[in-house]
């Protein structure tokens, strides 16, 4: 009881942006008394129960975590938010009625975190959606975030605050691991470096990952499959960072070395994957061909440009076979233990997947480049592009 009760005062206390003064002034106790219940150094005396109870409105069952109801009605609302959320994939489907549950929820339970984490996540996302993000080239040619207009966004202004606040409070986890990442790209966006950079320092470099940590939590079989899984995060991570790199080294680099770093970033996977099977990276890896056909296409290599676009729907028709299996595995001698990141549906949150190749062209080249509003045009005036269209529709 006494465990419980101290960490169900805690939560409730927090929940409701009460200080632990407040709550002893409220019952008539110290604040020490307080603070020795919520660290499980002992307990109220049963008579003061009622008052705790009704002090936070709750039941007498709920303060000793007998009824479930309410983590229930969190964990449902913080489920219908995200699926929400991710519905709004660079198109504003339902923004306004994103926001507004998850700004609802969090009347409901002031505090949460597990609400505040998804009200933060929808207006990250909808800054996205309603704005974009705008890039500049400096004085020496490289990619740059155009931090004054991005600081006109109110819900970006909004996110961060909430991430900052959820920074914090929140224990560490993986969803804090979330709140950092994406409180970080916002710090970038806004211009501010020295903020991102404090929250970075504080976690671990990539060796001290938890993909790298697990191979070391076991061996045999289990040690294989963590190794496994460890290679492919590293390929993709290294895969989307010479794509990174590309986009920032706008004019620093040659189309033809953009080409070939493309084509390099898409044939690490070969490296891992050496039977061709990429399980649910085929998804990525359709998007990084669309990217490489328009610069095939500035490099004057319009054949190829148009075979990269066929490869991109190969490697989406290959990832629509592998997200229809309720379980898979990938088969290459070094992965063969590892099972597919999304099994009966569900998808990584970190990883979002798209739900259909019909989307390639419409979001053609996916990520975006200076070069677009040049090369769209001529691209899509060949013949061949209807054609593939025609394909990605049949």
């Amino acid at each position: 009881m006494q465990l419980n009760l101290g960490q169900k005062i805690r939560e409730l206390r927090r929940r409701d942006g009460r200080t632990q003064e407040a709550l002893a002034e409220a019952i008539g106790v110290t604040s020490q008394a307080v603070s020795r219940w919520e660290a499980n150094g002992g307990y109220p005396d049963m008579e003061m129960i009622p008052s705790i109870a009704n002090y936070f409105g709750v039941s007498i069952d709920e303060l000793f975590g007998y009824n479930n109801e309410r983590s229930k009605r969190i964990d449902e609302l913080a489920t219908k938010i995200d699926q929400m959320n991710s519905r709004n994939n660079g198109e504003d489907i339902n923004m306004d009625e994103c926001i507004s549950l998850a700004r609802n929820a969090l009347i409901e339970f002031p505090e949460n975190e597990k609400i505040m984490l998804r009200l933060a996540s929808v207006l990250y996302n909808a800054g996205y959606v309603r704005y974009g993000e705008y890039h500049l080239l400096d004085d020496e040619g490289y990619d740059v975030l155009n931090v004054e207009k991005h600081r006109t966004y109110s819900e970006w202004k909004e996110a961060i605050s909430l991430y900052e606040k959820l920074l914090n409070s929140m224990e560490d986890g993986e969803s804090r691991h979330r709140v950092i990442r994406e409180l970080t790209q916002l710090y970038l966006n806004v211009g501010e470096h020295k903020r991102a950079n404090e929250i970075i320092e504080t976690v671990p470099n990539i060796y001290g990952s938890r993909e790298f940590l697990k191979a070391n939590a076991t061996d045999g079989k289990k040690r294989a499959e963590a190794y496994g899984k460890g290679l492919l995060k590293t390929i993709r991570a290294c895969s989307e960072l010479m794509v990174s790199g590309v986009l920032v080294n706008k004019k620093n680099m040659t189309t033809a070395e953009k080409v070939q770093s493309l084509r390099d970033s898409i044939e690490l996977f070969s490296i891992v994957c050496t039977d061709g099977n990429c399980g649910l990276h085929h998804s990525y890896i359709a998007r990084v061909y669309t990217l490489l056909s328009l610069y095939l296409w500035l490099d004057g290599k319009k054949d190829e440009a148009f075979e990269a676009l066929d490869n991109s729907l190969e490697h989406f028709i290959r990832f629509d076979e592998c997200r229809i299996k309720d379980i898979g595995y990938y088969t290459a001698p070094l992965i063969r233990l590892v099972q597919y990141e999304m099994c009966q549906g569900k998808v990584d949150i970190e990883s979002p997947i798209e739900t259909s190749h019909i989307s390639l062209a419409e979001d053609w080249p996916w990520w975006s480049v200076s070069e677009y509003s040049t090369v769209k045009p001529e691209i899509q005036a060949d013949p061949r592009w209807n054609k593939w269209v025609s394909k990605l529709q049949a």
